[in-house]
């Protein structure tokens, strides 16, 4: 599915909307360039899991934890990863497979590790159709 986003506010409203139909044990991985919004789509996104607390990319620690919601979302930012072993320092199975809600910012660049059920979201941006303007794929094995 394409969507065609307009504001930044817009983003952040499809975020929620997965948001709320989130389950426990999801993987949503998020790619796009920098400055494209993947930080408003993971403030939506923990929004629709009822999580209050601000959302920040994690960058200098991989992941970071919110379990005061529905469903504990924990995200990364991998882009920072170099070998895809680097994750299994830091327990990734443990969230994966967990209860909680995964969203992987920079995902490609541990491909390899990305279970086949996981929701797959690239955000484009289009200088011609405006400077707010995103292409969102969401690309669900699930439907």
């Amino acid at each position: 599915m394409v969507f065609d986003s307009f504001s930044p506010e817009e983003t952040r409203r499809l975020a929620r909307e997965l948001g709320e139909g989130a389950r426990p044990g999801m993987i949503v991985t998020l790619n796009g360039d920098l400055g494209t919004g993947k930080t408003v789509f993971a403030q939506g996104l923990a929004e629709g899991l009822d999580i209050r607390e601000a959302v920040n990319s994690p960058t200098f620690t991989i992941v970071q934890e919110y379990r005061e919601g529905r469903i504990p979302l924990y995200h990364f930012d991998v882009y920072r990863i170099e070998e895809p072993e680097e994750m299994e320092e830091i327990g990734y199975e443990d969230y994966f497979f967990g209860d909680g809600v995964c969203l992987v910012e920079w995902a490609d660049q541990i491909r390899e590790l990305i279970p086949d059920s996981a929701v797959r979201i690239t955000i484009e941006k289009d200088p011609e159709k405006g400077f707010d303007y995103r292409r969102i794929t969401i690309e669900d094995p699930g439907n």
